[in-house]
């Protein structure tokens, strides 16, 4: 109780203070991804949090209007068309990922922990790797373990192992390790895509 006590605290303390700290950012990013094209400014898309349960994900849209029509998954890769010449800065400098910073301060996320999948993905996964959704007992992260060792260059089958040992090791050191090496990624770009 006083692990998850002290982890929500320090959720919220840190969510507000990078809030006031990328609120200019935030601003200029709106401005220009509405400048580009004209379209929203974010991004909305249902994923699952602790116990199943389904929330709204916010992110700065980088990628074109209606890029997966008719509600399709289409996956993001390297050199995705589809990601607009705003998009492409904003997603190597992580900005996109700003807006979730409210879903932290809601409480649908963490600033720690494995990063949130949609339905659907737990649904594939679960059928060919056992116990994928054992992710779902702890709230996922802005950032997580897998990231920090790995992030958009592992294998679902090697982020479950990370997410896993996350769960199995979890405290608030590991968290502010978490955090410490997502700020070193950060300002080096090292595996930004």
């Amino acid at each position: 109780f006083e692990q998850k006590f002290v982890k929500r605290t320090l959720d919220i303390i840190i969510s507000v203070f990078m809030l006031v700290i990328t609120s200019p950012i935030m601003l200029i990013t709106g401005i220009a991804i509405k400048l580009y094209d004209g379209g929203p400014v974010f991004f909305r898309q249902k994923r699952c949090t602790i116990g199943g349960k389904v929330f709204e994900i916010h992110k700065f849209r980088s990628m074109i209007v209606d890029a997966e029509k008719g509600g399709k998954s289409i996956p993001c890769r390297s050199g995705d068309p589809r990601i607009t010449r705003v998009g492409r800065v904003i997603r190597k400098l992580r900005i996109d990922e700003f807006p979730q910073i409210i879903n932290v301060l809601k409480g649908d996320m963490s600033i720690v922990g494995p990063r949130p999948e949609r339905k659907y993905f737990y649904e594939q996964f679960e059928k060919y790797i056992v116990g994928f959704s054992n992710r779902l007992v702890v709230t996922p992260g802005l950032t997580g373990y897998a990231q920090v060792n790995g992030g958009y260059e592992l294998t679902p089958e090697e982020k479950i192992v990370y997410d896993m040992e996350y769960i199995a090791r979890r405290s608030i050191r590991l968290d502010l390790q978490c955090i410490v090496k997502t700020a070193l990624l950060i300002f080096t770009h090292d595996g930004a895509r």
